[in-house]
């Protein structure tokens, strides 16, 4: 039994004892009350032992909480490094992929350009070989119309 326990009997004691008239006052078994005094008195020693030890150890327990409380500090901050790096690395991760999507918007545009101007260049090539063609085919002619004349004309 602890000091409480010993205190509630006690208590229990002078609530059940018999009420004087006219009074706030009551009858106790003297003994009974001085039995249960010697038993606090008894038992008062080791709970203040037990206070005393643990006022004792304050220091020390109050150094382990500080000592797990700068763990958790360290973890935490740890943790909130990580997470910022890893948010670095997502954010890098973005950038980089968006880079990459204009890098390929970029290199169909200049393709969908270089497609067109090919397809006018070969239009062009296709009218200056028409022109040149034409131009031949006039020396051609001219060479033929000119043979003609060198031929004596029948009659």
């Amino acid at each position: 039994m602890d000091v409480h326990d010993k205190l509630d009997e006690l208590s229990t004691l002078v609530e059940g004892a018999r009420a004087m008239p006219m009074s706030a006052s009551c009858v106790v078994n003297r003994g009974q009350v001085l039995d249960l005094l010697d038993d606090v008195r008894a038992l008062l020693p080791h709970s203040l032992a037990q206070a005393d030890d643990l006022l004792g150890n304050r220091e020390d327990i109050v150094a382990a909480a500080r000592e797990e409380a700068e763990g958790i500090l360290a973890d935490a901050r740890r943790h909130a490094a990580e997470m910022v790096s890893e948010h670095e690395v997502y954010r890098a991760a973005v950038a980089e992929a968006e880079s990459a999507r204009m890098r390929r918007e970029t290199d169909d545009y200049v393709d969908a350009k270089l497609a067109n101007f090919e397809v006018a260049l070969h239009k062009t090539i296709a009218a200056v070989q028409k022109g040149r063609d034409k131009i031949r085919g006039r020396h051609d002619f001219e060479e033929l119309a000119g043979h003609e004349d060198d031929r004596p004309l029948p009659g």
